[in-house]
């Protein structure tokens, strides 16, 4: 007979404690315990649920042997991309992101993807008739993909033994519970005890596992700390409901680079994975406009172009607005107060409001040089001349730093046909210039209008 006892849980690291604490002795926050009725019984849930361990034994490091992991392909090509060329068979991925962003529907679209794998999809949120409409409307069918409305984790374990797939979603974790447990789905002890579970399975019987994860209002992933500790991967759906873009990033990657991205295009018939981010993230005008610039940017180790928009007006109140879409607005306040002591402008009399295209949010700080260039073009009412962009950090002083990643940010706008960048001149000297575009190198964003309104000179 299990003995029935309370337990204080830390919803941000998964910590026990037999009472609550304000502030919690592992992780150090606060106000992060709650409470929850919870069974023990002999031994793990995990080993009662998925079976005992092989035994392991110590083994010498020069007696280890390598071996390359064998990626397999998930039918998507952006997903590719993010698990660093594909699957990995035995592993336990995490995937999380807003409600309504997408997640289930992209899910379901590698369950169905045609590439020759068997997949279970494992629903706790939908019926059966609810994923069948879904699938009809992305239009894909795989005749290998089977669905189960199951919300226990011991009859999802037994489904995955009896059938043996190669794939497992189950959407989302927070649905999944243990009997072995008294609390109820969703709390810090169900959703670590089904994803230890689930792990220990998947590590056993080389089955990969997608696990779908709601997040909580601040942004991160629902459920205790340790759940993205437990995963191989940690995949970010992030985007705007009011955009049709998404991108799936790379947070925590075993087998690979994080910090990747892939980009979708959310249409009626699904995600659609979008190769060039560049082309959708330019606006071609019939006519030059002022308040517009390009930036080279880099997102983990993946190059694009940005168009930045700016406007800047007269204040009509006391207190200039400063307003920021998809970009931190602290650092556009700091580039402004640089623009204002370093270059004279008169920001303080000045509203800005400032927009990233397609509704992305970005966080790269080689970007400073294309939103200044911005917010210049805007000031003066002056377009900027065709075929330029920028790439480069700004500090206080007002001098331009090198970019991360400036040769791939320089390759990318010279694929594109632009046929000027500018760029901090403190680069290192020797590094490879690709044909066709100019490199102008300043070292203060004094030197930065001549550098645009080459078509006025």
């Amino acid at each position: 007979m299990a003995k029935v006892k309370k337990a204080f849980f830390c919803k941000n690291c998964g910590f026990e404690a037999p009472k609550w604490l304000g502030r919690c002795p592992s992780c150090g926050e606060w106000n992060t315990f709650t409470e929850e009725i919870i069974a023990r019984e002999s031994g793990s849930v995990a080993a009662t649920v998925a079976g005992p361990l092989p035994a392991a034994k110590p083994q010498r490091v020069g007696d280890i042997r390598e071996s390359e992991h064998r990626r397999i392909d998930v039918g998507n090509s952006e997903v590719n991309r993010v698990l660093g060329g594909g699957m990995v068979p035995g592993s336990l991925i995490l995937l999380g992101g807003e409600p309504g962003i997408g997640k289930s529907t992209l899910s379901l679209q590698i369950a169905l993807a045609a590439n020759g794998l068997k997949t279970l999809y494992v629903s706790g949120e939908e019926s059966a008739e609810q994923i069948k409409m879904r699938a009809a409307r992305l239009g894909i069918g795989n005749d290998e993909c089977l669905i189960y409305p199951e919300t226990l984790l011991e009859n999802i374990v037994n489904q995955i033994g009896e059938h043996r797939p190669d794939l497992v979603v189950i959407d989302s974790i927070q649905t999944i519970y243990t009997d072995l447990l008294d609390s109820s789905a969703g709390s810090v002890s169900q959703i670590r005890e089904c994803a230890a579970t689930l792990l220990k399975y998947a590590k056993g019987s080389g089955t990969s596992i997608f696990i779908i994860g709601h997040i909580t209002k601040e942004g991160a992933i629902a459920g205790p700390k340790i759940l993205e500790h437990i995963v191989d991967v940690v995949l970010q759906f992030e985007g705007d409901n009011n955009q049709v873009y998404r991108i799936l990033r790379g947070i925590k990657n075993r087998f690979g680079a994080t910090f990747e991205i892939g980009v979708f295009e959310m249409l009626d018939a699904g995600l659609r994975p979008v190769g060039n981010p560049s082309e959708i993230l330019l606006t071609h005008y019939d006519a030059p406009l002022s308040g517009i610039a390009v930036g080279a940017s880099v997102d983990g180790i993946r190059p694009y172009l940005i168009e930045v928009q700016a406007l800047v007006s007269n204040a009509a109140y006391g207190t200039p607005q400063r307003t920021a879409t998809g970009f931190d607005y602290k650092r556009m306040s700091m580039l402004l107060a640089v623009l204002e002591k370093r270059v004279g402008m008169k920001m303080y009399t000045k509203d800005v409001f400032l927009n990233f295209a397609g509704g992305f949010k970005v966080a790269d700080p080689g970007l400073d040089l294309a939103i200044i260039a911005a917010v210049i073009s805007s000031y003066y009412d002056r377009p900027i001349g065709e075929g330029i962009c920028c790439a480069g950090e700004v500090g206080l002083s007002g001098e331009v730093r090198p970019a991360p990643r400036t040769e791939q940010r320089i390759s990318e706008a010279a694929r594109l046909g632009f046929r000027r960048i500018v760029v901090s001149g403190y680069l290192p000297k020797g590094a490879k210039r690709p044909k066709g575009i100019e490199v102008v190198a300043i070292n203060s964003i004094d030197q930065l209008p001549r550098a645009l309104f080459i078509n006025e000179e």
